[in-house]
């Protein structure tokens, strides 16, 4: 609780100093009018040059910032645009495999498919001989 006594007289000593620096710069611009002029001048003076540094720096921050942005946006474009190339060429990639992995499939079907086929041609001549056997084995029916 000291310390915001402190911190508070600290203010008060503060403000009471610049008030009594602009009481004074007064008191002594009003009791002295030749040299009031001339320090009106002066600090016209020094103004109007705060004034004009002050507009060419923020002319050339302004500057500088319109240049620091118009780079980071080429840049930025420059990212988004080899992104969507790397994004392109995956999805071509992407593509070409499902057609190689669609050829293979058609192929390991039409492999199943042939030798299906022939499975079935040899079952049925086995099934033919077997019969033709089987015939020729049998006793002749007697009538």
């Amino acid at each position: 609780m000291n310390a915001h006594l402190q911190e508070r007289r600290d203010y008060g000593f503060v403000i009471g100093l610049l008030t009594g620096t602009c009481v004074g710069a007064g008191l002594a611009m009003w009791l002295a009018p030749r040299l009031a002029s001339e320090l009106r001048e002066r600090m016209t003076g020094s103004a109007r040059s705060l004034g004009q540094r002050a507009s060419e720096q923020y002319q050339q921050a302004s500057t500088r910032v319109g240049e620091v942005v118009g780079e980071l946006t080429r840049k930025g474009r420059g990212v988004r645009d080899n992104v969507a190339d790397a994004v392109a060429r995956g999805a071509h990639e992407v593509a070409r495999g499902a057609s190689e992995v669609e050829r293979h499939v058609r192929r390991a079907k039409s492999d199943r498919v042939t030798e299906a086929m022939r499975r079935s041609a040899a079952d049925r001549s086995r099934s033919a001989r077997h019969t033709r056997e089987e015939d020729r084995q049998a006793p002749a029916p007697r009538d």
